[in-house]
């Protein structure tokens, strides 16, 4: 089993994602063009995932007009994955001005190569019928995915409603998280073939955290 993926086909997309592999693209542009793919990815789930509403408004000329709107019930949360999702959340939020933002945090033991949460922002209780974005640059081994995800449905929410954002997925990532949650819905810009022995996607763009802050030397 495998979660649904849609791979936007845009030249938009694509030049941003060259940019992010590209080795010698400096911390500022790696981080520009992090934020312009966060925001043609979050335009494109949301295709035909956000509730409408449809009714009419009144023009200038005194006339009225049909128009098709967000429904803002039930409400949008954001729940971006740090360190890397903060280098996407910024343009996911300003398409969806009135979502709330949970952040969570979670690093890389490198003994286990498992992720481990060192930060939750998370309410104490979550909506059923809410619907949630969360950014994540990378999906490796998708660990870190499927962990928030469960804890998101710990607290309520509905695993269904849950859309995710990200760069580029693994096939290995895939795998495990439809093993999982085969019904979520990912849309990115690319999905690699592997993983190598560090467990980073190849051919990747190396570590989103580090080169959109700047830490560590590329």
């Amino acid at each position: 089993m495998r979660p649904r993926v849609l791979i936007p086909d845009h030249p938009l997309i694509s030049q941003q994602l060259a940019v992010l592999r590209d080795k010698d693209t400096t911390m500022p542009q790696f981080r520009a063009a992090m934020l312009d793919l966060g925001r043609w990815l979050t335009y494109e789930c949301c295709r035909d995932w956000l509730p409408v509403t449809h009714s009419e408004i009144e023009t200038p000329l005194g006339v009225m007009a049909p128009v098709r709107l967000i429904d803002p019930n039930p409400p949008m949360d954001i729940v971006p994955i740090l360190r890397a999702g903060l280098a996407m959340v910024e343009e996911c939020a300003s398409l969806l001005s009135t979502a709330r933002i949970y952040h969570v945090g979670y690093r890389r033991n490198e003994d286990t190569r498992e992720a481990e949460c060192y930060l939750s922002g998370l309410p104490q209780h979550l909506s059923h019928d809410m619907h949630i974005l969360i950014p994540e640059p990378m999906l490796a081994t998708g660990g870190t995915l499927i962990q928030v995800v469960a804890r998101l449905e710990e607290l309520g929410a509905d695993a269904a409603k849950i859309r995710v954002v990200t760069a580029i997925a693994s096939e290995p990532a895939l795998d495990n998280i439809g093993s999982r949650y085969p019904d979520l819905v990912i849309t990115c810009a690319a999905v690699d073939a592997g993983l190598d022995d560090n467990c980073y996607i190849v051919p990747g763009l190396g570590d989103a955290g580090d080169r959109a802050f700047g830490t560590e030397d590329y």
